[in-house]
């Protein structure tokens, strides 16, 4: 059944829209907000796994060495305290991709697999900062003793930028659990489907005309399991 459009309202001047019902302005409504989640959801995800990235090469803690020869600085960078937020926000970013690339049931679990790594990034981020297991290390190593001690901690601000970027991915992950459903993928798009191939003597359709003067025309069609004499005189 055709749908009726709404009636124009008597007292409205020639040439208005008509007015839209209630129904109509909650779907644009619910329209309108999941293509901000997207958007929202794709800024954050990326932004978030790269400044995680960016913060585990930096250095995230810093201290002095003391031993009995003197003092020696040591410093430790994110990914000598520990590896997890990169790997988890490499994996958190592959998984914003593959929201896209699947349906239903299997986009819930990739978003419920994007928010499970961004709170994986910002916890392991946060405990990295309290962690001074790196510095005693290099701190060994510096002095050469197994045992060397090191003065006050002092820790830089890229532990708790990487706590951003997984508190940034979680914020992706929930916004594809709340509106994924209803977000394009490229799986349902006809643009990367093979058209079927035709039947042998199906009659050719437009645009696949074959003209007898042309050899070439003749071995394609016969290719395509045509009669390239169908429709000749």
């Amino acid at each position: 059944m055709t749908s009726v459009p709404p009636a124009r309202s008597p007292d409205s001047p020639p040439g208005t829209a008509p007015a839209t019902t209630p129904a109509q302005d909650s779907a644009s409504a619910r329209s309108r907000a999941a293509r901000r989640a997207l958007a929202l959801a794709l800024l954050c995800g990326a932004l978030g796994a790269a400044l995680a990235l960016v913060a585990g090469g930096q250095v995230w803690s810093h201290s002095t060495a003391s031993f009995a020869q003197g003092k020696l600085p040591v410093q430790a960078k994110g990914s000598d305290v520990t590896g997890l937020p990169s790997a988890l926000a490499l994996v958190g970013l592959a998984s914003l991709v593959a929201v896209f690339a699947v349906k239903r049931a299997g986009r819930a679990l990739v978003a419920g697999l994007l928010t499970l790594c961004g709170a994986g990034t910002l916890a392991s981020a946060l405990l990295g900062a309290d962690d001074s297991g790196a510095l005693t290390d290099k701190a060994a190593e510096a002095s050469g003793l197994a045992q060397s001690g090191i003065e006050a901690v002092h820790v830089s601000a890229w532990p708790y930028l990487s706590a951003v970027g997984g508190t940034l991915l979680l914020c992706a992950g929930l916004l594809a659990l709340r509106y994924g459903r209803t977000w394009p993928s490229m799986s349902g798009s006809g643009r990367y489907e093979r058209a079927p191939r035709r039947t042998r003597g199906a009659t050719p359709g437009a645009g696949t005309a074959v003209d007898p003067d042309r050899p070439e025309d003749l071995w394609k069609a016969l290719d395509r399991g045509e009669d390239p004499t169908h429709g000749t005189a």
